[in-house]
């Protein structure tokens, strides 16, 4: 698959991502399923020259490390997943007898069950600044910031990414929410538009900078150099429209990422379909968003352009996040071989179970 350089991290306001091709294949480290950790850039790579190396290690407020709640052993898979009844209701106080789970098929022994996680959440903004987001953004900054101060405790930490003709870190690793706030606040979208060219009927003309809407690499860096290397509890909210103009990668590069980071996807569809009928382009964002949340345990939620809609639409993410149940188990195919895993959990009263699709198994085989 097309390869990207592991973009450099740098406590600075806003960076953009380097999205360059490079000769070598990156290998990934060892991957485990509670903790996946991520490529090393190749030695031979060079940052962008708008770029410094920095440590990735660094976090980017001077707060306190969050405490290590829970660990697991590089043979153990985690899983975190919601239940609900036939309405879409949570389904609270289950049990570990109420589960049994299946990998490739073959039931496994549950080790460990909670059923009120309390593990740290490393949380993940992602904001589409794209031409066809410039009605819905501000709406997106508003409800979306909101959100993170009803969501995040004093245990959580976030950042906030923007993307449109390129991928910008607009926030790094943090629990302060004022500047998760202003981070988001920063987006901004990259094409001007006039009121319209007289005797042209009017609309909205894009005026500097070719189109763009870097979805998918947005997901995978977001997944591979942010997520892979916390333990915990992770998840990924994209507010866009769906639709990826110029990625060097696929939806299925950033769908694997985000399954071998362990990281839960959330996509709020804010789509202004109007703006597509003025520019003479259809709309066909919804099917790879569904399956880009599908596999990783999330969903999509259509929001519209309607404020209201967005906003439950975040209430309901809170509120899964808090509800969620914590599965682990042995592997009786213990070979760390890369390969990709089908899990499947099922409840005895049959309920809905929301999880991720499946992992792969020690080293990737990219």
């Amino acid at each position: 698959m097309p390869q990207l350089v592991v973009f450099q991290r740098r406590i600075l306001p806003v960076l953009t991502l380097a999205i360059l091709c490079v000769a070598p294949l990156l290998t990934a480290a060892q991957q485990t399923p509670a903790q996946q950790t991520p490529a090393q850039p190749s030695t031979a790579q060079q940052p962008a020259p708008s770029q410094q190396p920095a440590s990735t290690d660094q976090k980017s407020d001077d707060s306190q490390e969050p405490t290590a709640t829970f660990k697991v052993g590089v043979n153990v898979v985690q899983l975190f997943f919601n239940v609900k009844d036939k309405h879409g209701a949570l389904i609270p106080k289950l049990t570990k007898e109420d589960f049994d789970i299946f990998e490739d098929g073959k039931q496994q022994t549950v080790k460990y069950f909670n059923a009120e996680t309390n593990l740290p959440l490393t949380l993940g903004i992602l904001i589409d600044a794209s031409g066809s987001q410039r009605n819905v953004i501000d709406m997106e900054k508003e409800v979306g910031g909101a959100f993170l101060k009803q969501i995040l405790t004093d245990k959580d930490e976030a950042y906030v990414i923007s993307f449109d003709i390129s991928v910008d870190l607009l926030q790094d690793f943090t629990r302060d929410v004022h500047r998760l706030q202003a981070a988001l606040n920063k987006a901004k979208v990259n094409v001007d538009f006039t009121s319209g060219i007289p005797g042209m009927g009017g609309g909205p003309i894009p005026q500097k900078n070719s189109p763009g809407t870097l979805l998918y690499d947005a997901v995978y860096l977001s997944a591979h150099d942010m997520l892979a290397k916390e333990v915990g509890r992770k998840a990924m909210v994209l507010l866009t429209d769906g639709q990826d103009e110029g990625s060097r990668l696929k939806i299925q590069d950033a769908i694997e990422a985000a399954q071998k980071a362990d990281s839960i996807v959330y996509v709020l569809l804010c789509a202004d379909r109007g703006f597509y009928g003025s520019v003479g382009g259809g709309y066909y964002g919804e099917g790879d968003m569904r399956k880009l949340t599908e596999q990783t345990g999330g969903r999509v939620i259509n929001v519209g352009n309607k404020f209201d809609k967005l906003k439950e639409a975040f209430d309901q993410i809170a509120a899964e996040l808090r509800s969620q149940y914590n599965i682990g188990y042995t592997p009786l195919n213990t070979k760390l071989d890369g390969t990709y895993r089908k899990l499947e959990i099922k409840n005895k009263q049959n309920y809905k179970i929301q999880a991720r699709a499946g992992y792969y198994a020690g080293h990737s085989q990219d």
